[in-house]
């Protein structure tokens, strides 16, 4: 069970809500939390005070007084006309982590609105509603907008949901089937429902967790690689990487040497000239994969600091109400353009593993494109093309969304981040640096068993066997689509990790 208390989230609590669908429940104490910021917000109300988004429009219309008959109806207003966004759906995992997201910071009690909110919000992820969320509309400040106002028309009994055959389904509709009844906004509260960071928060969040389970894959990738290349693991030496005091190479290294120790392959070959010194895309493994794990530390930590945070705005302090701007997405921004590239250069440097273990002139003995009839059949070549065209895609993604800035609401809103899109971005890099990675998994593991009768060390061995469970190794040419999607679904239910357990190898 999730508590949402207003208190900080770890990464790990967004992911098991939104993904594993984890139950998430109201802490009792959040409604006392909540009721001094509303009171503050009650009485201004009453005062007919000059307050941002209470009393006022928005935005480039901050400046025009809503008559008090009307600011009930303003906050219905703005949920109805940000919904504007376009495109196909939102995953149902990363509108769950918003919704979490989005009442965790209502729930902290600075947002000057009832609990009915954040109760309604839970109510959502408790009945397995999935608001029809379209995937464009945030430029990364002033909030997620469009993506929040979509989730806040379903509490409205307006909008759309998702079914369970993904249908589309009209939000009155999907409440009354669940015995949950829309809500009505009262001054300030439909602002505070898609004021805030929570959409690129949650594609980010699972962003983060997927790629360091992919780089322990990469390791893994590699480390079949180098028992296939007939490889040397001098270069992963505990002193020699101790040279460079950085802890992702570190970590990296490790991982090889672990997944390498008591490998008949390796050993077969330790006194060999031709090991001397392997290419950069085996012995610079560490320095490549370690810098990319640098990178995703120093984005979760970004992530964490967000979901530590109350990003909406304006934000009610002791017994006023202040405009700031922590609904701003720059540093998720960079983050996601980080991750971006990170995921384009871990998948350049497994993409030349797999061209170097398809090509006979550099693969120290395999046959060519690891067919064992080459000539009459193709084997793996055109997995090498699939790769190559995917790592163009991924260096393509990986263009900086950070700078993109672009001036809205009439020149009042005139810096942001367009961290969303850049997010969305990243997410979409996760999946095709996973298929990357699968590929050379793929065909290390049958370069691995053309060396027969040498055998692989224990960990990869029992690696290469939790493969051979969802896919059998190539002889005669075959649709190979099937196989590369198998070893795809592999790597996301990361079965890996149940052969490593056997194996008694824990990665970093």
């Amino acid at each position: 069970m999730i508590t949402v208390d207003g208190g900080a989230l770890t990464i790990d609590a967004v992911v098991r809500a939104a993904r594993e669908r984890e139950p998430v429940a109201l802490d009792p104490s959040v409604r006392t939390r909540m009721s001094p910021a509303r009171a503050v917000v009650d009485r201004l109300d009453n005062e007919g005070a000059v307050v941002y988004g209470v009393t006022t429009g928005f935005g480039a219309l901050a400046d025009r007084a809503v008559d008090p008959a009307d600011r009930a109806l303003l906050q219905r207003s703005v949920v109805l006309s940000h919904a504007a966004g376009s495109g196909e759906r939102l995953d149902g995992e990363v509108v769950r982590g918003m919704i979490l997201l989005r009442a965790r910071t209502l729930a902290a009690g600075l947002s000057g609105v009832r609990v009915d909110l954040v109760e309604a919000l839970v109510g959502l992820l408790e009945a397995g509603i999935i608001p029809w969320v379209p995937e464009h509309g945030s430029l990364g400040a002033s909030g997620d907008l469009a993506p929040l106002a979509a989730v806040a028309t379903v509490l409205l009994g307006q909008g759309w949901t998702v079914a369970g055959d993904g249908a589309r389904v009209d939000a009155a509709t999907a409440l009354r089937e669940h015995g949950l009844t829309p809500i009505d906004v009262e001054p300030k509260e439909g602002l505070a429902l898609i004021n805030g960071t929570d959409a690129m928060t949650s594609l980010l969040a699972l962003a983060v967790h997927d790629i360091e389970d992919l780089l322990r894959l990469a390791d893994i990738a590699c480390a079949l690689s180098v028992e296939a290349l007939l490889g040397t693991t001098v270069a992963y030496d505990e002193r020699v990487v101790a040279l460079r005091p950085a802890q992702g190479q570190a970590d990296s290294a490790a991982n090889l040497r672990a997944l390498l120790e008591g490998s008949p392959i390796v050993a077969s070959h330790r006194p060999s000239r031709h090991a001397v010194q392997d290419a950069y895309s085996l012995r610079c493994a560490p320095q490549v994969h370690g810098a990319a794990r640098d990178v995703v530390a120093f984005c979760r930590q970004t992530v964490e600091h967000e979901l530590a945070s109350v990003v909406d705005n304006p934000v009610v302090l002791d017994d006023h109400v202040v405009s700031a701007g922590n609904f701003h997405g720059q540093a998720l921004a960079y983050a996601a353009d980080m991750l971006a590239s990170a995921c384009a250069d871990v998948a350049a440097i497994s993409e030349r593993r797999v061209d170097r273990l398809l090509d006979p002139a550099r693969s120290r003995g395999l046959p060519a494109f690891l067919s064992p009839e080459p000539g009459l059949n193709s084997g793996l070549m055109i997995t090498q093309y699939t790769a190559a065209a995917m790592v163009a895609s991924l260096r393509h993604a990986a263009t900086p969304f950070a700078v993109q800035s672009a001036a809205t609401s009439a020149g009042q809103e005139d810096h942001v981040s367009m961290g969303y899109e850049a997010a969305l971005r990243t997410r979409r890099s996760v999946g095709l640096l996973r298929a990357v990675l699968a590929i050379e998994v793929v065909c290390a593991a049958q370069a691995v068993e053309m060396r027969h009768p040498l055998a692989p060390g224990p960990a990869t061995a029992t690696v290469i066997a939790g493969l051979r469970k969802r896919m059998p190794a190539l002889g005669a040419d075959r649709i190979l689509s099937g196989d590369l999607e198998a070893a795809e679904a592999w790597a996301r239910d990361r079965e890996w990790r149940d052969g490593l357990d056997s194996a008694r190898v824990t990665l970093r």
